[in-house]
């Protein structure tokens, strides 16, 4: 296939060009930077160069490219997992969601391409018990970022599936762990844990969705090839609650066990979305994803690293 990739020099954009290639597809990679425009063309990589603000030079860019495949993983997440990064990141994490999406979507379709993914999210599915699926609706009543998110993704979601003569695919991908992400033994997260600043919240009772970035990459690139139109929750096999995951987490990184707080405490330190996500979140089935697309998720790294502890059980979905 001839595929252009928007967001390609993200966590997930550098194993999915390299998996991209490693299976024998055209690649063409978004930039508006010439100098990363060259390290592409030395990995094999076509680059198209544009902003994604400017909707005239992504519509010449996606023509000239004549894809048959758009992958959109545009975001832009800082490198450190905190109330404040985040908060600052947020304005213009949306605006190159809504904005930069609705251009590399527009210039796709104009190009007459056959096939259109993008990134969406898989944990901020409205709290309750059991696992969610592609049906369950999103969490607009949940803490306040999570809620603004959370309506912020349905849009883009809405915008692709509802986008007349293409196909559609929307990919929710759960928590990413794996090189250059926040929970890489030099991440940020990792070194919260270390420094004894990413604390269980009350009951520990969240339930987080995990998933390898070089997995990600190969799901996406199923999807690509043979995936049905709509929406696919990308996890792996085995949701975990904070408290089963994040003391093995610090095992694993070889720091103290993480401090357990109050709700009370977790809302002056981190706010509304650090007890969300401590303690409501709802894990996610990827029975769809191994289904239709043969997806095969490793195993969480550090329970395979911990051979001495009981792995905690997966949780079923409700019926």
């Amino acid at each position: 296939m001839r595929v252009f990739v928007a967001g390609a020099t993200g966590a997930i954009g550098r194993p999915l060009l390299a998996q991209l290639l490693a299976q024998g597809h055209e690649v063409i990679a978004l930039t508006r930077s010439s100098e990363k425009a060259q390290i592409l063309t030395k990995q094999g990589v076509e680059p198209a160069i544009a902003d994604v603000f400017d909707a005239d030079a992504i519509e010449t860019v996606i023509t000239q490219a004549q894809p048959e495949v758009v992958i959109e993983q545009l975001t832009a997440y800082p490198k450190t997992y905190t109330r404040e990064s985040m908060s600052a990141a947020a304005e213009f994490n949306t605006r190159i969601r809504l904005e930069g999406g609705a251009h590399v979507l527009a210039a796709a379709q104009a190009a007459g391409t056959r096939r259109y993914l993008r990134q969406s999210i898989a944990f901020w599915a409205v709290p309750g018990s059991g696992l969610a699926d592609e049906e369950t609706p999103l969490a607009f009543d949940g803490s306040p970022a999570v809620a603004a998110d959370a309506r912020v993704v349905t849009e883009l979601e809405r915008r692709l599936l509802e986008a007349p003569d293409l196909e559609g695919i929307i990919l929710r991908y759960g928590f990413f762990y794996g090189p250059g992400t926040w929970f890489a033994p030099d991440g940020d997260v990792a070194n919260q844990v270390r420094q004894q600043q990413f604390p269980i919240v009350g009951n520990g009772e969240g339930v987080w969705s995990w998933l390898h970035i070089e997995d990600a990459a190969i799901a996406t690139i199923s999807a690509a090839e043979r995936g049905n139109p709509g929406i696919y929750l990308i996890a792996d096999n085995q949701p975990l609650k904070v408290r089963e995951w994040l003391p093995v987490y610090a095992r694993w990184l070889n720091a103290a066990p993480p401090p357990q707080i109050s709700v009370e405490d977790a809302i002056q330190m981190g706010g509304a979305d650090a007890v969300y996500y401590g303690t409501q979140m709802r894990g996610v089935s990827n029975a769809k994803a191994r289904q239709e697309l043969n997806f095969q998720p490793r195993s969480l790294e550090w329970l395979v690293s911990n051979t001495t502890i009981d792995t905690p059980k997966i949780i079923q979905p409700s019926p």
